[in-house]
C-alpha cells in the first residue's frame, strides 16, 4: 500500500509573489519562495483526495499532473481555500458524476450561498458536485489502498477550521491560532505534522514560528513541516532557524504516508 500526500500550495492568502509582484521579504532568485495558496493532495493508485480548493488548484494540479480528483474535504471556507471550486467542474465531466466534498456546516453553508450553481442545477448548468456532510471518521477502502481520514476542530481566530489526520500518520492543519488541549493525545505519535506558520510575528487567526515550536514539544511529531508562509518569511532564512525535525514546505513537497 502506497499512500502518498502533496503539499500542492504553502502560500498565505496573496501567495508569493502577489499579483502586484511583491515577494516581501522572499528571494525571487529562490524557487522554493514561489508559493501558490494552500491546497493538499492524498493520492493513492485508486484515488486522488483533494483538501481545499485554493484560487490555484488548476495551476497545482496541471504541475503535478493530476488528471482526476475523487473527493474533496474543506478544512474551512475562508477565499483562499475555496475559490478554485469551479475548477472542480471539469472532473463532473470526466466522471459523469457529482463530485463528492465535505465540509462542516457553516463551510456548507457558506459555499452554498456563494457557489449555489455548483450544488443547485438549472436548466442550462448541471449541478457539479455534492456535499457531504462530515463525520469523525471517513474510510475509503480500494481493497488495495485504504485511507482513513479523521478531523478535528482547530480554533482560527474568530472561526473554526479542521485539521485533518491520515491514517494516524500525517496530520494536516493549514489555519489554525489554537489546538484545544483535549486533541493532543489526538497528534501523539505523527510521522509528519503539516502546520500553519503564516510569520515570525504573533497574528490573531495564525500559529507563528513559537507558536509552532511550543505546540511540537507537546505532540512530538517525528517531522513537521511549516505551511501557509507569508512573504515576510524566505525559505533559506526560516530553514536555518529551525531545529533538523523541522523544515519549511514548498509547493510540489512530497512523502509517503
Amino acid at each position: 500500500m502506497s499512500i502518498k500526500f502533496t503539499i500542492l500550495g504553502c502560500g498565505s492568502s496573496l501567495g508569493v509573489p502577489r499579483i502586484d509582484g511583491n515577494f516581501g521579504k522572499c528571494n525571487p532568485k529562490n524557487k522554493k519562495n514561489y508559493r501558490t495558496r494552500c491546497s493538499a493532495l492524498i493520492s493513492s493508485s485508486q484515488r486522488n483526495i483533494l483538501i481545499d480548493t485554493s484560487p490555484d488548484i488548476k495551476f497545482q494540479l496541471l504541475k503535478n499532473k493530476i488528471k482526476n480528483i475523487n473527493n474533496v474535504f474543506y478544512t474551512h471556507a475562508h477565499a483562499d481555500q475555496t475559490h478554485g471550486i469551479n475548477e472542480m467542474r471539469a472532473f463532473y465531466i470526466v466522471n459523469k458524476k457529482k463530485l463528492p466534498v465535505y465540509g462542516d456546516k457553516i463551510t456548507k453553508k457558506l459555499l452554498f450561498s456563494t457557489f449555489k450553481y455548483c450544488f443547485k442545477g438549472t436548466r442550462s448548468y448541471p449541478a457539479t458536485l455534492k456535499f457531504n456532510n462530515l463525520f469523525r471518521i471517513h474510510k475509503f477502502d480500494s481493497g488495495k489502498d485504504k485511507i482513513v481520514i479523521k478531523n478535528i476542530t482547530v480554533e482560527h481566530g474568530l472561526i473554526n477550521s479542521k485539521c485533518y489526520i491520515i491514517n494516524n500518520i500525517c496530520a494536516y492543519v493549514s489555519d489554525v491560532s489554537k489546538i484545544y488541549s483535549k486533541d493532543i493525545i489526538k497528534l501523539k505519535n505523527l510521522k509528519y505534522f503539516v502546520v500553519d506558520c503564516l510569520r515570525f510575528k504573533q497574528h490573531p487567526s495564525h500559529f507563528n514560528l513559537s507558536d509552532v515550536i511550543e505546540i511540537t514539544k507537546k505532540i512530538e511529531p517525528k517531522k513537521t513541516i511549516l505551511t501557509n508562509l507569508h512573504s515576510d518569511i524566505d525559505y533559506k532564512h526560516l530553514k536555518k532557524k529551525l531545529p533538523k525535525n523541522i523544515i519549511p514546505a514548498y509547493d510540489g513537497l512530497s512523502f509517503l504516508i
